[in-house]
């Protein structure tokens, strides 16, 4: 068990059954050999029996199993990657999005500006295992997905999850799972995707969570030809390590709190990528009950929150592509926005091999925006000069928008390029890089919203920290109630 993790109150969430600290940490039973989610069914063991885990990693190279019943590596995950910006988190947040399996852990430290022993060395000392551990951990939860989602080969399966031979992905299984992967198929629920060439994935939440809400918002600042929304289910193309993807995310059909994803990859080895971008972008790991609990604590704003518990930041897969739109669409409105930004997928965007309903490019990665001729894309000359150096900048690695950037360096990179002020570096921070405590400075809609609540910038920025990007959130749904399902009445009254 690592320092950070308190015995007594880990144990009373574990006997509590208590949902919301699942993906917080795993609680390991020495009597069984399994370890658990929190609110897992089955009787809880004596507290003597028991120890506790940041990550399901930690747990599994401590000798224990993950459990059959309650499926600990199906939860959502900590959100405190999120909330933290060090060098743990920013790891944590690379070695989720797959850059051991294309980098090494090398890679990953020299990206982080770390050598590869102090990178071990601060994993270690925080969670008690290094970045080979979580990658493994990793690589079985991603085989798993497979072995119950598809009909695929084993040998298939072993190679897509990233692992380097058929018998390390057996022992793995067997490890990890106390199953062969032949046994795992057997007992899936599901019997695999409805279409060839398809998965199809839940993706949990912690409650209360609002699917719907969140794909509207996305739906709306849809761009044609990358993204589209027929008033259920969000589509769009990602743009991934090893080829374009087509996800169509929908509301869970149990309504529970969860988003059912369909995928089509281009290479199965980017399905943990693929996942793990879908789930920033509908921020699935959040802990609703941490911001709700500020937020609602302050009366400003406690009438936005109980209309609207656990409201979610929907943001972007890609925050160099959220960059780029966030320039596009300076002083215009949404609709306007999405015409400019559609001209420049078609204008720059790779093509997919055959189109997925209206679906027919990814996004342009800058290196192709840097060069591309946006003359007739309907652009002024100086914003074509902002476009053009942020791709520049993007491509030669002056700015870094990855998930293991360093978020200060970041906003100050964003702000040195000519034409990119203040509110669009925010929005990146907000909408790109996920960062939960970002304020739009100058934004008109949060100074209308504030003016109706009878608020200010001042209170903004000292008593909703550090939940601002939730906060940006209410005064927006108040202020723009079309983007939102649950919108609460202008009237000064009502707040």
């Amino acid at each position: 068990m690592t320092e950070a993790l308190d015995h007594e109150r880990c144990y009373r969430a574990v006997a509590g059954r208590d949902a919301r600290f699942d993906g917080w940490f795993f609680t390991a039973v020495h009597t069984t050999g399994i370890y658990c989610r929190p609110s897992c069914p089955a009787r809880a063991p004596l507290a003597r029996n028991v120890s506790f885990f940041t990550t399901a990693a930690a747990a599994q190279a401590a000798g224990f199993r993950a459990c059959r019943r309650c499926r600990p590596d199906a939860v959502p995950g900590s959100p405190e990657w999120d909330i933290r910006a060090d060098v743990v988190a920013r790891a944590m947040r690379l070695i989720a999005d797959g850059e051991v399996e294309r980098s090494g852990v090398p890679g990953v430290a020299a990206h982080l500006g770390y050598s590869e022993r102090q990178l071990h060395r601060l994993l270690v000392g925080e969670l008690g295992v290094g970045a080979l551990a979580l990658a493994r951990a990793q690589r079985a939860q991603t085989a798993r997905l497979l072995i119950e989602t598809t009909d695929l080969p084993m040998a298939d399966v072993a190679f897509a999850a990233g692992f380097a031979s058929v018998r390390q992905f057996n022992d793995t299984v067997r490890e990890v799972f106390a199953a062969t992967p032949t046994a795992l198929r057997s007992t899936r629920r599901t019997t695999g995707s409805a279409t060839p060439g398809w998965l199809s994935l839940r993706l949990a939440a912690r409650a209360p969570y609002e699917a719907a809400e969140v794909l509207l918002f996305l739906g709306a600042h849809a761009v044609p030809g990358l993204e589209e929304w027929d008033g259920t289910t969000f589509s769009r193309v990602l743009d991934l390590p090893h080829g374009a993807a087509v996800i169509q995310l929908s509301p869970d059909p149990d309504g529970g709190p969860a988003v059912t994803a369909r995928l089509r990859l281009t290479e199965l080895r980017d399905l943990a990528a693929a996942v793990t971008r879908c789930r920033r972008m509908l921020d699935l790991d959040a802990d609703p009950a941490a911001v709700d609990d500020v937020l609602g604590a302050d009366p400003a704003l406690a009438h936005l929150v109980s209309v609207a518990p656990g409201r979610r930041v929907p943001t972007s897969p890609d925050a160099d592509e959220l960059a780029v739109r966030a320039v596009l669409g300076q002083q215009v409105s949404v609709a306007g926005a999405r015409t400019l930004t559609a001209r420049v997928v078609a204008a720059a965007g790779a093509p997919l091999p055959e189109p997925v309903g209206t679906l027919t490019h990814a996004f342009p990665r800058p290196a192709a925006l840097a060069e591309a001729d946006l003359a007739a894309v309907g652009l002024t000359g100086a914003r074509r000069r902002t476009v053009h150096a942020l791709a520049a900048a993007l491509d030669e690695g002056s700015i870094a928008l990855d998930p293991g950037a360093d978020r200060e360096a970041a906003g100050a990179a964003l702000l040195a390029v000519p034409g990119v002020g203040p509110w669009t570096a925010a929005l990146v921070a907000l909408r790109g890089l996920a960062d939960p405590d970002v304020w739009l400075p100058g934004d008109l809609a949060l100074r209308r919203s504030l003016a109706t609540l009878g608020s200010t910038d001042a209170i903004a920025l000292t008593r909703w920290r550090p939940w601002r990007s939730y906060a940006v959130m209410h005064l927006w749904a108040l202020a723009v109630p079309s983007l939102f399902t649950r919108s609460p009445s202008l009237d000064r009254s009502a707040s």
